[in-house]
């Protein structure tokens, strides 16, 4: 893969969800470029194993418990929100406790970080947040209320984050994947085939990529490389924005 130029040397960065998947390959990409990396994830073993391996730092935080994001380190240069999760169900059926847990980690989670580093991003005169969303932060899927409605409301969170930032220095952008090959997809696909009574591989050729023009997951390292283009100097106008990976999905 070809990798874009972008030095953090002398940045600290901090990515939520950094134990595995997308979170894990952010946060090994912008070690690459040079950032400090504060590898934050509610598994501690996890955020353990990539701060080892990428010379960061491991923190342990449950998002969905508020409050522990004040002990989070705020004095960061680059922010992102990574950490999701998934629940699948007809709406009568939706469990209404689950949709409040996602829209807290998903959403007021964010909220609350962007909040905390504004100040010290402003002061540097320099910062960039980037939201980890989904092609379902702009269009829907049926069974998936509450994270479609959580990744809305991440990209409305983001462009009024663009706003206010203009002119601080800050930029504030949404990466938008279909699936990517992750934990978080493989336990989708699981839940989708019982849901529908079909095999896994059926699950992802004939309802994950029936709308994609390429038929194939997204790989990690394919959004951490988006990530880190938008930290980059060519990316400095580039706010307020979602950067859609999808094969070709919201094409139609």
């Amino acid at each position: 893969m070809t990798t874009v130029s972008v030095d953090l040397t002398g940045r600290t960065a901090l990515v939520t969800g950094a134990g595995s998947g997308i979170g894990r390959a952010c946060a090994t990409r912008l070690a690459a470029a040079g950032a400090e990396v504060l590898v934050v994830d509610v598994d501690e073993r996890s955020a353990k194993e990539v701060a080892a391996g990428i010379g960061g730092r491991a923190l342990v935080a449950d998002l969905s418990e508020l409050d522990e994001l004040d002990d989070l380190p705020s004095e960061v240069d680059v922010l992102i929100n990574n950490a999701g999760l998934q629940v699948v169900s007809p709406l009568p059926d939706f469990p209404p406790d689950r949709f409040s847990l996602i829209q807290r980690v998903m959403v007021e989670a964010p909220f609350r970080l962007v909040r905390a580093v504004l100040p010290h991003m402003y002061a540097r005169g320099w910062g960039r947040i980037v939201n980890i969303s989904s092609v379902h932060g702009l269009i829907a899927s049926p069974y998936k209320a509450a994270y479609v409605a959580a990744k809305h409301g991440l990209e409305g969170l983001s462009k009024v984050t663009a706003l206010e930032g203009a002119g601080h220095g800050v930029t504030s952008n949404c990466v938008n994947p279909a699936f990517v090959r992750t934990p978080l997809v493989d336990r989708q696909i699981a839940d989708q085939a019982d849901l529908h009574g079909i095999p896994p591989t059926e699950v992802i050729e004939k309802i994950m990529l029936n709308r994609a023009a390429i038929k194939q997951l997204i790989e990690p390292s394919d959004v951490a490389e988006a990530v880190a283009y938008l930290c980059s100097p060519p990316a400095s106008l580039i706010t307020g924005s979602s950067i859609v990976i999808d094969g070709g999905w919201t094409a139609h």
